[in-house]
This record gives C-alpha cells, structure tokens and sequence, in this order.
C-alpha cells in the first residue's frame, strides 16, 4: 500500500487528510508539533514535528532515515496577522509566517528527499492557497499571507523543474475556502468535502502534472 506524510495533522485540513488517507488504506505518517493531538487510527502513526524549526526537521529525518516515502503532504501553515497595511506591518509576524508557510515545506521536502527518492510515487504536494496566485490577486489585504503562500508557489515550481527528470510530480494545490479556524464559519466548503477532493487528485497525480497549480477540484489555478 502507499505511503502519505502529512504535516499540521493535528487538525482542521490536515486531520481530515490523515483520517481520508487512512481510510482509503494508505500508510499514514501523521506530524504535528503535539503528536498526541493526532487522531488515533489503524495505519496512522504520529511524529512531533514544527515545520519552522530546522532542529525537529531534523530530528523527523533522523528518525525515518531509510524509510521510503510515496508523498509528502505539506499542509501546515499559519495565516498570521489578518489586518495588514502598509505603514504598520509587524516584520517579526512576517518572518514568522514565512518560516513555516515558505521556508518549512522547502525544508521538510530537503529533508525527506532520500526517502521520497526510495519510494514508488516519488510526489510532494504543498498546500498553498488561490491567494497565493499573483495573476488572481486584484484586491488589498493579507499581505503577509499572500506572500508567504505566493513564494512557497515559486519555491515549489523551481523545485519541480530541479526533479522533475528523475520523475518526481511536485505540485501545489488550493484546498478551496474551508470551514476550519483558519478558514472561518462563513468559509464555503467542509473539511470532508475538501480533503476528499484532494485525496482524489493525490491518488491521480502522475508525472505528467509536474509543476502545476490545481484547485481542489483538479482544474488548473493561474500562476
């Protein structure tokens, strides 16, 4: 059976993905930074891990040194200050944001290389956000989170045309408006509905999808 890691499983979309994954008979390796936050479940097994911070990187790497590894899910990530404008933006809030919304999926798919490298579907999936698309975004506001998610975009196309000839499929998704803390009451999708979609398109992906930008759905969002 395949293998899934997911980081930021301790809840919202990222909890439902692990619950999703195992269902359908997938090997979960569930990360959160409280491991016993995780839902426990036949075929999930839970790790500590804080995608910004190096050191737990690390740790995580140690520990599944050797372990192939089908996908990796990088899903955790933080919206940080929603009331941004020019002339008071908080920059130790921004850097904060971009450590684990840029920086943390960069790192943990560093990390983790070797063991997608060992494993069949050799496939990293980063949660990103249509907020992230620069070609979307005609409104104000969110600066913070906007940048973060539009620089893990970039971060993650490079890294795909780095892999992509040793048959990886590095893509980036948006999980729709989702009704989790993040997201909001008024959000327009459960988390089911959501991480059913995306479980779905994971299970499709082939190398062909290399480098592109789907909706949850499976269509294709503008850079």
């Amino acid at each position: 059976m395949p293998s899934v890691l997911v980081t930021g499983a301790s809840r919202g979309i990222g909890r439902g993905l692990v619950e999703r994954f195992a269902a359908r008979g997938w090997q979960v390796i569930a990360t959160a930074r409280d491991p016993k936050a995780i839902a426990a479940r036949d075929g999930v097994v839970g790790y500590p891990l804080d995608v910004g911070d190096p050191a737990s990187i690390a740790r995580l790497a140690a520990v599944l040194a050797g372990r192939p590894l089908d996908v990796l899910l990088n899903n955790a990530g933080i919206y940080g200050p929603r009331d941004v404008r020019l002339g008071a933006i908080d920059y130790e809030a921004f850097r904060a944001v971009l450590e684990t919304n840029t920086l943390g999926p960069v790192r943990v798919t560093e990390a983790l290389l070797p063991n997608l490298r060992a494993g069949a579907r050799k496939t990293v999936v980063t949660v990103s956000s249509i907020m992230g698309s620069i070609a979307r975004t005609q409104s104000p506001g969110a600066l913070i989170y906007r940048t973060s998610k539009a620089a893990v975009n970039m971060a993650m196309r490079s890294i795909a045309t780095e892999l992509g000839g040793e048959g990886f499929t590095v893509v980036v998704v948006h999980p729709g408006w989702v009704r989790t803390d993040m997201g909001g009451p008024n959000a327009t999708l459960d988390v089911g509905t959501s991480v059913e979609h995306l479980v779905r398109l994971v299970e499709r992906l082939r190398p062909t999808d290399n480098g592109r930008f789907f909706d949850h759905d499976g269509s294709e969002l503008p850079w």
